[in-house]
């Protein structure tokens, strides 16, 4: 399992404020929220992308336990799947916006990338490289001698 800030919250509530953001993330395409609060909600954010990827019906169960309203998870199974079936990890970006006056907080946009009035563009997906065939054993040690640097010899008259 991976570890969570606690944000000085009981646990229910907790994770009833990432469900909602979340969910009201994907509705909407960006929020505004405190920094820290934005890492955890982009790791949640895009694994529920990643369900909406896959689009079984047992992620569709996922997801639905955990973000709130049909439109958000019609909208993760289509919108969101289809514009990221390219992509294969890093569908959110957060920016950094302000501190906030009450309570002298950062504050951050967390956005979906690849969208329409985009703050920044995002970086294409980067290719799969096609896997070279492994050399044999021989042809490697052989390959490393060439491109190593020569050897220097320790006579006993250096120290």
């Amino acid at each position: 399992l991976f570890e969570m800030r606690k944000l000085n919250r009981p646990t229910g509530h907790r994770m009833s404020m990432f469900r909602t953001m979340v969910s009201q993330l994907v509705k909407h395409e960006r929020i505004e929220t405190t920094i820290t609060k934005a890492k955890e909600v982009r790791r949640l954010a895009d694994n529920m992308v990643q369900l909406g990827k896959e689009g079984t019906l047992c992620a569709a169960r996922r997801a639905a336990a955990f973000v709130r309203g049909d439109d958000v998870i019609h909208k993760l199974f289509t919108e969101l799947a289809y514009r990221y079936k390219d992509r294969s990890g890093g569908y959110t970006r957060i920016l950094r916006t302000r501190i906030r006056v009450g309570d002298a907080a950062p504050m951050a946009y967390i956005e979906f990338v690849d969208r329409e009035n985009e703050l920044r563009q995002s970086k294409p997906p980067i290719p799969l490289q096609a896997q070279k065939a492994p050399l044999d054993p021989w042809t490697r040690s052989r390959l490393t001698r060439q491109m190593a640097p020569p050897k220097e010899d320790k006579s006993e008259g250096d120290i």
